[in-house]
């Protein structure tokens, strides 16, 4: 399946990428429907990662826009108190958009999104909490098939038909799943192989050096520093990478040599793109790779 995939993503100010095809945004960050117009009427599913004010604050505009009977569909982390706040907020300061749905979810809940299409839910450590809580996620978009069982591959339709009529035709075939796309939220990286086998993964890269990760955030929700990330995708069966949430302490040419750099360390030789700070990045697949 073709992506296009909009976004903007700065390190406390503001992130969001919409995903075209699937009418799908992860976070609402500032400026989304600014940014998107017309195009954020499309978005039916929004998913936040988190409470933090630069991954929420565009919702009110998105959804007094967008509202109509059961959707935007506004799935978040369900001990995190201020969607509850800002759905009966919302609510009374627009009447008419109470066809919005507000879904509360948990760790390694699935949705799903489209008939063929199910994102799920992945528990990460942004947001220190206790195991029974969910505060920050996040997620992966899965593409579903159905597939004929070996054992059936020989037969004729009629007696694939029959088969089903006698053993149920749920039994006739069997579901393929395929990770089409992996989004991190703000996330350090404490699993190496969360990202196995994902076509597109969108992932948070806030810091280019430790100095900075301890000076700023000793004591604050935790974040994923580039090299590490780099180095986790290494290892990784990922097809293509999109980096994104650095620090607009460092400038484009930065961040942009950094990556490169961390490429050739790690013959990292799939695409790889960057959404720079300040920067709203527009079908960033069409881009120009910054690792080939």
């Amino acid at each position: 399946m073709q992506l296009t995939i909009t976004g903007y993503s700065t390190a406390l100010f503001s992130t969001w990428y919409f995903i075209d095809e699937l009418g799908l945004l992860f976070d609402a960050g500032d400026g989304v429907t600014s940014a998107l117009l017309q195009k954020s009427r499309k978005i039916n599913h929004v998913f936040i990662s988190h409470a933090d004010r630069d991954h929420l604050t565009g919702l009110l505009q998105l959804n007094q826009l967008n509202a109509r009977e059961g959707y935007p569909v506004i799935c978040y982390p369900k001990n995190c108190a201020s969607f509850p706040f800002m759905e009966d907020f919302s609510k009374k300061f627009d009447p008419h958009i109470s066809g919005t749905v507000w879904q509360p979810v948990s760790e390694n809940e699935e949705i799903r999104i489209k008939d063929d299409i199910i994102v799920q839910t992945i528990r990460n450590g942004h947001v220190p909490a206790k195991p029974e809580l969910t505060k920050s996620l996040s997620f992966k978009v899965f593409q579903t098939k159905r597939k004929l069982k070996s054992e059936l591959a020989g037969l004729s339709g009629e007696e694939i038909r029959k088969y089903g009529e006698v053993y149920g035709k749920e039994n006739t075939s069997y579901e393929v799943r395929t990770n089409i796309l992996s989004y991190s939220g703000d996330t350090p990286v404490d699993d190496l192989h969360r990202w196995d086998d994902t076509k597109i993964l969108i992932h948070e890269a806030t810091f280019l050096d430790r100095v900075e990760e301890i000076k700023l955030y000793a004591h604050k929700n935790k974040h994923s520093r580039l090299d590490e990330v780099m180095e986790m995708v290494s290892g990784s069966n990922i097809e293509t990478l999109i980096l994104g949430h650095f620090s607009s302490r460092y400038s484009a040419e930065q961040i942009n040599n950094s990556i490169r750099e961390l490429c050739e360390r790690y013959a990292i030789n799939i695409p790889v793109f960057s959404v720079l700070p300040g920067e709203t990045v527009f079908d960033i697949l069409k881009g120009k790779p910054l690792s080939l």
